[in-house]
């Protein structure tokens, strides 16, 4: 398994998605809904981004994700790894500045693919 089975996922959550325009939590989240996923943001500021509803954990999401982004820092992406574990979700991509040894650890203990990179770079 590699990151290009990252891409034939087709529902995704974006932990740590954002309004600001300027920061990767929204480029990245855009970048997703540019490629035909179904986006779904993760936020604990925002009530939307852009049209979208945002939500507060993964469990609030009215589907379960294919696969999920974090671009939190590493205590906030330990969380969500652990949701993604809790809900059965398999896949987690993990953006520079959210990675950790822990979080990997974690992923490979419970059987979830985690891959590094930037979204951005890697899927031009």
């Amino acid at each position: 398994m590699g990151k290009e089975d990252f891409q034939k996922v087709k529902v995704w959550a974006v932990v740590g998605a954002t309004a600001d325009e300027e920061k990767y939590g929204y480029k990245v989240f855009a970048h997703l809904i540019q490629k035909g996923y179904t986006v779904y943001p993760i936020s604990l500021k925002y009530d939307f981004i852009g049209e979208r509803k945002a939500y507060t954990s993964l469990y609030e999401l009215p589907e379960k994700p294919d696969a999920v982004n974090l671009i939190v820092n590493p205590k906030a992406g330990m969380e969500a790894i652990q949701d993604c574990a809790r809900l059965g979700i398999q896949k987690v991509w993990i953006q520079p500045g959210a990675e950790s040894p822990e979080i990997l650890e974690y992923a490979e203990q419970n059987g979830i693919e985690a891959v590094q990179g930037c979204v951005l770079r890697e899927w031009p």
